[in-house]
């Protein structure tokens, strides 16, 4: 690994720090790669050199939390990743997922067999050019098979030193509860913005796990829908306005406001709105701004693909 040159411009620093598993500290702002592929999170993007530009200028902003999955392409996100920033940063913490297969664009299927689940970890290992995968989540419980097998499998992975820390994505707090049972879950990552706040009840666990010394970071997917708060005189319109900032960034802003524990990862496939963005690391709502969102009831929108 080589260490990242420093820059005098790295906005993702003012969203602060969390320290995954209680040890391992990354900025809050991260970066999602879901939107690297084509069409439907299916193949290669329109434009790799874009891609790769992305990639290499979160980095220089100061993120240090990517955040993709094997069935992104599938594999291509994965090797993007590692066209555009390999030998990585040391500081570069690199989180991917296993448990959902592709069968085209926009299709997305559960598969939790363990040997399955090794196999991906095996091949992302290969992928992204690592020895160890700092956080492997588990895409989607899969409902055919016992929770048991596929935890045990990922808690062999990480005896074995292939993952150093395990994840979930898109549970409830009993299947959280269930799984912590079985291993030791360091992140969930569900559905959650402004928007759409119906996995409150997870990130309230994950508050409390965290205070209790039990770090638990909660990862919300699709972090800047905003639906009708965005209408011309809505709460989120004249808070941007206020700003001088878009309504995504206040949306990223109100996430990072919102708790210690969350870590935003707003996907792109253009440079200039990385840094749109990325940018929104240093905006400070007012208490009173604040409230006015988290107050706003609206309808969610559900989004066009998986986290």
């Amino acid at each position: 690994m080589t260490t990242r040159p420093p820059s005098d411009d790295r906005p993702a620093d003012a969203s602060g720090t969390f320290r995954l598993g209680s040890e391992l500290p990354v900025n809050r702002l991260g970066y999602g790669a879901m939107q690297l592929t084509g069409p439907g999170v299916w193949g290669e993007p329109r434009d790799p050199d874009e891609a790769v530009r992305v990639l290499r200028r979160a980095v220089d902003l100061g993120v240090d939390f990517i955040d993709t999955a094997d069935s992104y392409g599938p594999f291509v996100s994965e090797r993007l990743i590692r066209e555009a920033l390999h030998p990585y940063p040391d500081d570069l913490v690199i989180a991917t997922k296993a448990g959902l297969t592709r069968a085209g664009p926009d299709d997305w299927r559960p598969v939790g067999r363990p040997e399955y689940l090794r196999q991906q970890c095996e091949l992302s290992l290969r992928h992204l050019g690592l020895e160890r995968i700092d956080l492997f989540q588990l895409h989607r419980i899969d409902p055919k098979v016992p929770v048991a097998d596929q935890l045990g499998e990922l808690s062999l992975l990480q005896q074995e030193g292939k993952i150093r820390f395990i994840g979930l994505s898109e549970v409830s707090v009993a299947q959280l509860e269930e799984a912590r049972k079985l291993a030791t879950v360091v992140s969930v990552q569900n559905l959650y913005n402004l928007a759409d706040r119906s996995a409150e009840d997870v990130l309230e666990y994950a508050e409390q796990e965290t205070a209790r010394g039990n770090s638990l970071a909660f990862i919300p997917w699709f972090p800047i829908a905003t639906g009708e708060l965005a209408r011309p005189g809505g709460p989120l319109d004249a808070a941007a306005r206020q700003h001088e900032a878009t309504p995504s960034q206040l949306a990223l802003a109100w996430l990072l406001r919102r708790s210690p524990v969350m870590l935003p990862i707003p996907g792109t496939s253009r440079v200039a709105h990385l840094e749109e963005n990325t940018e929104a690391a240093r905006i400070r709502l007012t208490d009173e701004e604040f409230a006015a969102l988290s107050d706003a009831v609206v309808a969610p929108r559900q989004p066009d693909s998986t986290g």
